[in-house]
């Protein structure tokens, strides 16, 4: 869905800048550690998404009323990525992520009682497991069922008209995946849904229906038993939207853990984000957006105690000068706030057949953004 700046792969050259570390090692399988969900977001460094792969479906991803494709086999290359691997996360360590993104979406492997196929079930936990194995922070969650295109499958927003069957296929879902998940330590976190509002309400109906899906989420989780019941958790905002998040009719969960982090995504401006309609960024106005909306995600959630994660932003303009400077800037003001952030990649940034970044400049902003040094980041021309 979304692609980088760099359109070749022509230069595939290994970043030789020494990896960021995370900030402790991981603890041993099953730990569930005495830290805040503030401190464990500090500590997850550098963050990556393992984007068109376990969240492959049959979809209408253009939006002209048809499908897409309408594979009886759904499987994580479908959209044109091969199979996700060890070596591939191995990589993504040496290079210094540190914290990955997984998103998985489930609608084209339930059976009529909403049972998940255990043969998609045990994929998305081996691959989980491909990270989790080796240190990395891990989120997992529900993503392209909450999509627009509900005449091939997308289901999270019919909670709008029927929260009853809504409910029973989303505690069904989420009660398998805790389930399966119970004994994991606090390096693996699972999210709510992914990119979902409800428009087609008024406004005070539609944040009530966010709210009310992220408290039943957290009410699910929490019953689940094993180390679920002090797991950190990941709430969606209104569209992950910053604006719209930080408006006071969205209320995160009550939570007898205290372990709930809010997730936004950052995309501002969408034309260069997501498409190569504007291929420039870095003018004195559009800078002080990604500072005021940062800025906003701090004082209404960080500095209150609810720690934050852009769970997914991207840059995608031609202009590599302009997506460098994106990039550090976004991860700069991430890191003095406390602020994880999580680059969106469908195959487009990190080549999945080498593992080498195709601009690997991306990379070194990113580690240069987090380092810790305090210095303005400027736009090299």
């Amino acid at each position: 869905m979304l692609s980088g700046c760099a359109k070749s792969a022509e230069t595939t050259t290994s970043v030789s800048t020494e990896a960021t570390e995370p900030a402790i090692e991981a603890p041993q399988i099953g730990e569930m550690r005495d830290i805040s969900s503030a401190e464990l977001v500090k500590e997850m460094g550098l963050g990556w998404n393992l984007g068109n792969t376990l969240d492959v479906c049959n979809a209408d991803r253009d939006g002209d009323g048809n499908a897409d494709e309408t594979s009886e086999n759904v499987d994580e290359t479908l959209w044109g990525n091969p199979k996700a691997t060890q070596e591939l996360f191995n990589a993504l360590k040496e290079d210094g992520i540190s914290a990955v993104r997984i998103p998985v979406t489930w609608r084209d492997h339930l059976d009529e009682n909403n049972n998940i196929d255990e043969e998609w079930m045990d994929r998305v936990q081996e691959v989980v497991d491909y990270a989790y194995d080796i240190g990395m922070y891990v989120i997992i969650n529900v993503h392209h069922d909450g999509g627009d295109d509900a005449k091939f499958g997308a289901w999270v927003r019919g909670a709008a008209d029927d929260y009853d069957a809504f409910y029973k296929r989303y505690s069904a879902i989420w009660n398998q995946i805790a389930e399966r998940f119970r004994d994991y330590s606090d390096y693996l976190v699972f999210e709510s849904m992914n990119e979902v509002g409800f428009d087609n309400l008024s406004q005070n109906k539609a944040y009530e229906l966010l709210n009310k899906i992220n408290q039943d989420f957290v009410d699910i989780i929490r019953e689940s038993g094993g180390n679920n019941e002090k797991r950190h958790l990941l709430i969606a905002g209104y569209w992950t939207d910053i604006e719209r998040t930080c408006s006071s009719a969205f209320q995160m969960p009550d939570d007898p853990a205290e372990r709930c982090i809010v997730s936004v995504h950052y995309y501002t401006p969408w034309d260069f984000c997501t498409t190569n309609i504007k291929n420039e960024w870095g003018t004195a106005a559009e800078v002080k957006t990604m500072e005021r909306l940062i800025g906003k995600m701090n004082t209404t959630f960080a500095e209150k105690g609810i720690p934050v994660i852009i769970g997914e932003y991207a840059a995608s303009g031609n202009d590599k000068a302009s997506c460098i400077f994106f990039i550090e800037k976004l991860n700069k003001l991430c890191y003095d706030y406390g602020i994880a952030a999580f680059l969106w990649d469908n195959g487009g940034q990190v080549n999945r057949a080498t593992y080498e970044w195709r601009t690997p400049e991306y990379l070194e902003a990113m580690k240069r953004a987090s380092s810790g040094e305090d210095y303005e980041v400027t736009k090299q021309e």
